[in-house]
């Protein structure tokens, strides 16, 4: 009995002191139910009104600076028809414009419509913080206090700098009032003088009989952020005496970098420096020209090859990495295939019919990198005809109303680079260029997106033995590289040098030699006849995707 006593007694000692560990350890902090959206209507009052007083005053509008300012909706327009001679359209490109809500039935249009709206505002709140609302500081304000660069670390601790009062006017005391939403207000330390309230809360008052004293207090004025979000903006009002201002305070995670060990030395080491990168399709004979041209100059660099033929043959050597894909994925899934498997900090994208030769010098090209702010930087193709191509294009979004945006394309570029006389700024390039891997990794390549024509190859079909540059390769300049392009507007730095130069193989056949199956199952999947299925599509992409109503180019 005593034993059972015992042993019961010592069973509650042991329930007891468990419960009063897990109470020791249990978290003391109070979690709370946060909305994660940005919710912007409280941002409605920062803009002053319009002062009615200056509405009679007559003004001049000088056209040629005004009409650089954006409009209200963006026009799909382009140019009329030309002379209709041979070769007009390469040297006198003409601007067409092309509706892209053509892609969908009169009936569904309005149901696409609607779908993309909600997204577009969806993506919209996830965006847009307070930081981008427009924050003005009116003059005459004797309220001193940080317009912008102010950041703090989710639930960490800041001073806020630059705060001050400056007033002129004499007064038995002097009161500033400070108040956050998404965080707490303290300060630092105490000044003699200065009565504080609300110390710890979401709005302080400060307030003394000596404005030195009270501007020496709001030196120590720290914010918490309270609400944890891993990137926001919090709205901080400042007021005194019928004075107000509004500044953000930035709440975000700091960059995590991610950096190469590349161990090189002195000269570049490409091998250390750069991973060669391409996608193939049934053309082993052209792949393995390639590969041996790449070995002739650079015969340690590691190649990656995405491979989606139906019946792959094996492709093997020192540092190759052959990944087998899905029969017929596409071209824009085997990119991410590829890329996705490259580790060093730069990759070069070659199509698989392209010939390494003494002018594809990519040191010249990692110089640029390494110099610049550059992501990626496009070469020069060269072809059997001996044409130079770069295919350098510039892209703009002009802002449209409730029918979405406009996409503008023009060949050309917006600038030469200081120190490389032989590069340009630009958005978009050919399918030869070397770029920083984490930045590709970060745009992607939309894998709906097949391999068809695009520009660089000629405008040759099967049988045809003539080289001719058609426009029948389909609705974009430079082809499906284009999305990608578009996709990373904004968020890549795009150059293109013509003094690095890769050789594209011929395609000239010879009359009397028959294709071989593997070409002519290439040439069906490469040429497929119902083309404008594709084109549709890709209109598609970018009318929902990307949220544009037109696309013009030249």
């Amino acid at each position: 009995m005593r034993s059972l006593r015992k042993t019961l007694l010592l069973a509650i000692l042991a329930s007891v002191l468990l419960v009063l560990a897990l109470l020791h350890s249990w978290p003391t902090r109070v979690y709370t139910a946060v909305d994660v959206w940005q919710h912007q209507g409280h941002l409605q009052e920062r803009l002053p009104e319009a002062d009615p007083r200056l509405s009679n005053i007559s003004f001049h509008v000088r056209d040629h600076v005004a009409s650089l300012l954006a409009r209200n909706g963006c026009v799909c327009e382009g140019e009329g028809r030309g002379v209709n001679l041979p070769f007009a359209q390469l040297l006198f490109p003409r601007v067409s414009a092309q509706p892209l809500h053509t892609a969908f039935d009169a009936s569904e249009l309005e149901d696409i419509k609607k779908r993309r709206a909600k997204e577009y505002q969806s993506f919209q709140k996830r965006l847009q913080t307070s930081a981008d609302v427009l924050v003005l500081a009116e003059a005459n304000n004797p309220l001193q206090y940080p317009t912008q660069g102010v950041e703090v670390r989710p639930l960490k601790t800041i001073i806020i700098p630059g705060l001050a009062l400056h007033d002129s006017r004499q007064r038995e005391r002097y009161s500033v009032d400070i108040a956050a939403t998404l965080g707490t207000l303290n300060v630092a330390a105490e000044v003699d003088g200065v009565t504080v309230k609300g110390d710890g809360e979401m709005h302080m008052s400060l307030s003394s009989g000596r404005l030195p004293n009270l501007n020496r207090q709001l030196q120590f004025v720290t914010y918490t952020n309270t609400l944890f979000h891993p990137s926001t903006a919090d709205t901080v009002r400042l007021q005194s005496e019928g004075h107000r201002a509004l500044f953000s305070i930035r709440i975000r995670h700091g960059v995590t970098p991610k950096l190469y060990n590349t161990g090189s030395n002195g000269e570049y080491n490409i091998s250390a420096l750069v991973t060669v990168a391409t996608k193939t399709f049934l053309r082993y004979d052209k792949l393995q020209d390639l590969i041996n041209s790449i070995r002739r100059y650079y015969p340690t660099v590691t190649i990656v090859i995405a491979d989606d033929s139906e019946n792959p043959k094996a492709v093997s050597g020192p540092n190759i990495e052959h990944y087998i894909m899905p029969f017929g994925k596409g071209w824009f899934a085997g990119r991410n295939l590829a890329v996705s498997q490259v580790t060093t900090k730069y990759l070069l994208w070659v199509d698989d019919d392209f010939i390494f030769t003494a002018d594809t010098k990519l040191e010249k090209l990692v110089e640029v990198l390494e110099k610049t702010t550059l992501d990626l930087v496009g070469g020069a193709v060269r072809e059997v005809t001996g044409y130079t191509a770069t295919y350098r294009q510039t892209i703009s979004i002009e802002p449209g109303e409730d029918d979405g945006d406009c996409l503008h394309m023009r060949r050309g570029f917006h600038h030469t680079i200081q120190g490389f006389p032989n590069c340009v700024v630009t958005d978009g390039v050919i399918n030869f260029f070397l770029a920083r891997t984490d930045k590709v990794q970060q745009v992607g390549f939309d894998p709906r997106l097949a391999r068809v024509a695009h520009l660089g190859e000629w405008g040759r079909r099967p049988g045809e033995s003539t080289l001719t540059l058609s426009e029948s390769h389909g609705w974009f300049p430079f082809g499906c590289l284009a999305e990608f392009f578009i996709d990373g507007l904004g968020s890549l730095h795009v150059g293109s040098c013509d003094d690095v130069v890769v050789s594209h193989a011929a395609k000239i056949r010879l009359p009397w030699v028959s294709p071989s199956e593997s070409d002519k199952t290439y040439a069906k999947f490469r040429y497929p006849a119902a083309s404008s299925k594709d084109v549709y599509m890709k209109n598609s992409l970018l009318f929902f995707k990307n949220r544009f109503q037109c696309l013009t180019h030249n």
